[in-house]
This record gives C-alpha cells, structure tokens and sequence, in this order.
C-alpha cells in the first residue's frame, strides 16, 4: 500500500481505494486500529463537563468520562471515539434506520424508480423474506435490502448538490438527541442536527472518494456513526494527490470530522466481515438493559423485530452521518427555477463528484 502511493499516473488516494477495494487483499497491516491504537494515534480530550452522566444515558452512551478518544498526526479537528455505546444500545439505532428513518416523509434511493405506495412500509414488505433468508442460498434481494440511503432532515439535492428551505421534513427527535450529545462532549455546544444521510452497505458495496461541502456552515462539525459489519475508511487531504490513511470503523464507532479535518477527501472502499469470525460483532448480542433512564430516547426493540435486524446486518453496514446545515439564524440563498426536490439521478450516484468509485455497488435495484 505505502509504495503505491509512490507511483505515478492515478492519483495518490485513488489508487489506495483501488488498493483496498479488491477482494483478495489480505494484508491489512496498514489499517490503523483504534482498538488497539499506536503510531500516529493519540488521546484527544473530552468535554466531560459538557455532557451529563443523565444525558448521556438518556442518549444510551456511557458516561463521557469513560469515551476513549484519539486523534491522528497531520489531521487536526479529526475525533475518532470507539464504541461508546452502553450495552445492548446499538440496538435501537439500527432498528430506527431499517424501520423507521425511512418511512414517509423522509426520502430514499427507492423513491427514483418506483411509486410511492410501494415504498411506505419498506419493513413490513421485507421483514418475513429477511427472517427467513439462507445465507448459503442465492436469493432475490428484500426491498430492504436495496436501500442504499435515506435523507433526512434537509434533504439533500443530488443534482445541485445543495440544500434549500423548501425541501425538508423534521428531523428524528432521538438522533438529533444522540447528535447534540456526541458534538457537545467534542466541544460543540449549541450543534443542531439539521440533515442526515444514512448510508447502507453489503459487502459488495463502496462509497466512492468525496468532500461534504454542500453545508453552508462548515465552523459545525460532520457526525458519523457506524453499526454492523466492519469497513475501511479512508481519510485524505484537500487534494487526491495526497494519500489517505486507512482505518477500521468498527460496530459502534464514531467518527467527529471537524476544523481542518472537515472539508478532507474521504472514501469507503471496503466493508469487511466481521473480524472477531462471527456473524456479528460481540457488541450487538447484547439486549439493551430493563432499566433505562427516565426520558430515554432508547426504545426496547422487539425479540422479532431484532432477529429482522440481525438477519440484515450479518452481511450489512449502516452509517449515519449527521450535520448542520446552517449556522446560527442564517437563511438559504434565494434560488430561481427550483423547487427543491432534485433528488439523485440513479440510486447510487450519492456524492457524485465524477468519480467512477463514488458509488455503492452493484447497480441494481
């Protein structure tokens, strides 16, 4: 990997993804591991003040005293936070984004091509076909399952690559709860979840090289959060010709992408089986505990509608990338010959910046 980035034609970072996109690259000794951090890695400091043990709690996250934080040499502004999840909590945030998120009036790649009573109960019409899926057969893919990302909040315009006032729908009351609380132990009081884009992966799925500017805010934070399976991430500079750093996130992770570090090339070239050998990574076996907080935003899930989830995520990610759009009482530009609802031109062109990797792949429906 270290000596690819040394030759000439392609550029730096797209040669790394095309490094880590194939399938038959076993050595992932470049890989940087929070879970076990050195070299460029080191501690960040938290605001623990900042955030209640109750908040917290009441975001199903551990007391922010005891989050483990690093940073990286030569990217300032970037937090990366492993799993600061309470047991069992995960849970709630993957059954929101299979269930609820992408129900009505939120958007998804889904509503492109087909009508829109088909696409108002995504996990009643795949629910029974995913509890009963055979790994080990070949078989026709739930609508679920075709989901590649849901907006939320301002909704963001494929086509202008903007946002506008007059496409919006409120914005998921818990996640904006969970959002606050992450970018205030950071040292971003007073961030406000405007917009969300959920992205969802299968194992042969990628998310190509790419810089989140459409925010006319850029001063706020870039949240993202990871559930399911393992990925390599990529993190570069404000130019492709400089090579990335590879990563794991890991189920549970947290990604703050903020300062310098907020407007970085980045990509997903790879989402990988989980690395401790079974289906799903040990922090999603457990059930969230009985006694959760008064005003949680945690809600118990089903013993069924978790085999739903379980089922989807042994071959699955989902990530969350949560941001403010605006800043403190700023206005969106006046537009003319608009109206706000462009959405993507084909369900995975998200990010599209010209770059043939900025998809998730395959193309099918």
């Amino acid at each position: 990997a270290a000596a690819l980035t040394r030759e000439g034609g392609e550029d730096a970072f797209r040669r790394l993804f095309r490094f880590y996109r194939q399938r038959d690259v076993s050595d992932l000794r470049g890989v940087v591991d929070f879970s076990a951090p050195g070299g460029q890695v080191f501690r960040s400091q938290l605001s623990f003040s900042s955030v209640s043990d109750q908040d917290a709690y009441r975001a199903g996250l551990q007391p922010v005293s005891q989050w483990k934080a690093y940073g990286l040499n030569g990217y300032p502004g970037f937090i990366f936070i492993p799993n600061p999840f309470l047991p069992g909590c995960q849970r709630h945030w993957v059954k929101q984004c299979l269930k609820l998120y992408p129900q009505k009036p939120n958007v998804c790649n889904l509503d492109l091509h087909m009508a829109p009573e088909k696409t108002v109960d995504l996990w009643g019409q795949s629910k029974e076909q995913l509890r009963r899926k055979d790994s080990s057969k070949r078989e026709p893919r739930s609508l679920l399952e075709k989901l590649r990302w849901v907006t939320l909040g301002y909704h963001y315009n494929w086509d202008t690559k903007k946002y506008s006032a007059n496409h919006h729908t409120p914005f998921p009351s818990d996640l904006a709860f969970l959002s606050e609380q992450v970018a205030a132990a950071c040292g971003f009081r007073g961030f406000q979840a405007q917009a969300g884009i959920l992205n969802y992966y299968h194992f042969d799925s990628s998310l190509g090289i790419h810089v989140d500017e459409s925010e006319l805010d850029h001063s706020r934070p870039l949240l993202s959060f990871s559930f399911g399976q393992s990925s390599i991430f990529l993190l570069g500079g404000r130019k492709r010709e400089e090579a990335p750093t590879a990563m794991f996130m890991h189920s549970g992770d947290i990604m703050v992408m903020s300062g310098l570090s907020r407007l970085l090339y980045h990509a997903v070239p790879r989402v990988l089986p989980n690395l401790e050998g079974t289906a799903l990574p040990s922090c999603l076996n457990q059930a969230p505990p009985s006694d959760l907080p008064v005003g949680s935003v945690i809600e118990h899930s089903s013993d069924e509608d978790w085999q739903v989830c379980a089922k989807y995520l042994q071959s699955s990610r989902i990530n969350m990338t949560i941001r403010q759009v605006l800043a403190e009482g700023q206005k969106f530009p006046e537009e003319s010959g608009t109206n706000g609802k462009g959405q993507a031109p084909s369900e995975d062109s998200h990010h599209e910046e010209n770059s043939r990797g900025k998809r998730h792949k395959p193309n099918t429906v």
